[in-house]
């Protein structure tokens, strides 16, 4: 980025990013990240919670998801001594911090929904 004729960067974890942008894109980017986030932002959710919200994720990539939440310090993972062990997903106050990000984005896909498409009731079929 420039600020005064000058070139600046930004340096986090030995990564560099060009931009304020660039940061928060690395950290909520791709298809998934900012929905599982949208998700936990009320409560905590366990792994099936979200996969019934968010059906087209597969596990692999709900998990890869989880895990860099959690090591980008936007998530926890609480494991429960149950049998079956019970593993519930919650926000931290860093993630908590992405709630005016995502409340923001969502208001622009509703706005954008609005005007331009439809909203349909997903009809669930039970396969057997």
């Amino acid at each position: 980025m420039k600020i005064n004729d000058e070139q600046y960067k930004f340096i986090i974890d030995g990564e560099d990013y060009h931009c304020a942008l660039d940061i928060t894109s690395a950290f909520i980017g791709g298809k998934w990240k900012a929905v599982v986030l949208w998700y936990l932002r009320k409560d905590k959710k366990r792994f099936s919670e979200l996969k019934d919200v968010i059906p087209d994720i597969t596990d692999k990539m709900l998990s890869l998801q989880l895990r860099s939440l959690e090591d980008d310090g936007l998530a926890t993972r609480t494991v429960y001594p149950e049998v079956p062990p019970r593993v519930e997903y919650k926000l931290t106050k860093e993630g908590k911090s992405l709630l005016p990000v995502l409340e923001a984005m969502a208001e622009w896909g509703r706005t954008k929904a609005k005007k331009d498409g439809k909203m349909v009731k997903v009809e669930h079929v039970i396969t057997r």
